[in-house]
């Protein structure tokens, strides 16, 4: 099989190697599949660097989101089979950006009918960070005003469209004009340039001098910082990623004297310390695709040969929504 191969760490353009590699053999709990479509995250990108919390022994294939048809399941795995098609995360160093790929079956779920594999492919990560995010962490309630940073993008795409499902009020922090029109169009009751715009003004005058009562923040650096001004009384900042490479240290006295609550989330450990709320948020996630309440942006469908360049424009900012690899 063709598989995308990361031999030595650094930028993907620089790094990533096409090459010939034998099909992987499923351990116990992993599911074998042939990939139909891999969607492209920030967490690959700095897999790829050696910057990601997980590292990988070299080489390895990177690519952690997959859709795909089931061709043989490891000892213990029961709710999938061969020939099901599926959706989950993948056992790097087996990873996506190939033409097979190992997953993990306790984030391994059936796709319904009717669901394209690029959405399918697109579902774990993002939504159900978001999912948790929004309703684990912050238990964002209807009619509250919830702040999106990065809101064009893959992460805060599904977070905007997770919150509109929850009848919140959302405003999109975007970085330009073209992104600004994507997050209306995802259906941001505000959206705030923050190239040209002040952020904390803009939302205090959006909310009416309220501020923010759940911020979702993908980005770090100044992005936390402007949230911990326009942050309602009791209002939740749900702390998502660095993707500005700045890792904020919080002002717990800040955070004490205006009462508001900083919030971590790991989606990745739901997998360990409770595996059965994946499916159930599965389920969730499932549902409301349906019924057309959340719907993924895939922004472009790139082949296999592409992936190289398609990586490195996500890294540096330059894409929304998803980008989705297609063998």
């Amino acid at each position: 099989m063709k598989a995308w191969t990361v031999a030595a760490l650094g930028e993907p353009r620089d790094v990533l190697e096409l090459a010939e590699r034998p099909s992987p053999e499923p351990g116990p709990g992993q599911v074998h599949v042939r990939v139909r479509a891999t969607a492209a995250n920030f967490p690959d990108v700095l897999m790829i660097k050696g910057l990601y919390q997980v590292k990988p022994p070299l080489p390895f294939v990177p690519g952690v989101e997959v859709c795909g048809d089931v061709i043989a399941v490891g000892a213990g795995v029961q709710h999938v089979q061969p020939g099901h098609r599926v959706a989950g995360m993948a056992a790097v160093p087996h990873g996506g950006f190939a033409e097979e790929a190992l997953l993990d079956a306790t984030a391994t779920m059936p796709v319904p009918d009717g669901i394209p594999d690029e959405a399918a492919a697109s579902l774990t990560i993002a939504y159900q960070t978001g999912w948790f995010g929004l309703h684990r962490r912050a238990h964002l309630q209807e009619g509250e005003w919830l702040l999106v940073h990065a809101a064009a993008g893959g992460v805060g795409s599904a977070a905007v469209q997770l919150g509109k499902a929850a009848g919140a009020r959302v405003i999109g922090v975007v970085g330009g004009p073209d992104k600004a029109e994507v997050a209306r169009r995802l259906g941001c009751d505000a959206v705030i340039e923050r190239r040209s715009e002040d952020v904390v003004a803009r939302v205090k005058e959006i909310t009416e001098g309220h501020g923010a009562d759940v911020v979702y923040d993908p980005v770090g650096g100044a992005a936390y910082q402007q949230s911990t001004k326009c942050i309602a009384f009791e209002g939740r900042i749900v702390v998502v990623g660095f993707a500005s490479g700045d890792i904020p240290a919080p002002a717990l006295n800040h955070a004490l004297v205006k009462n508001y609550s900083i919030l971590g989330l790991h989606w990745g450990l739901y997998a360990s310390k409770d595996p059965r709320s994946l499916l159930a948020c599965h389920q969730e996630l499932a549902r409301l695709l349906a019924t057309g309440a959340i719907a993924p942006l895939v922004s472009e469908r790139v082949p296999l040969e592409d992936l190289p360049d398609a990586l490195s424009r996500l890294g540096a900012g330059d894409t929304t929504g998803r980008v989705v690899l297609t063998p």
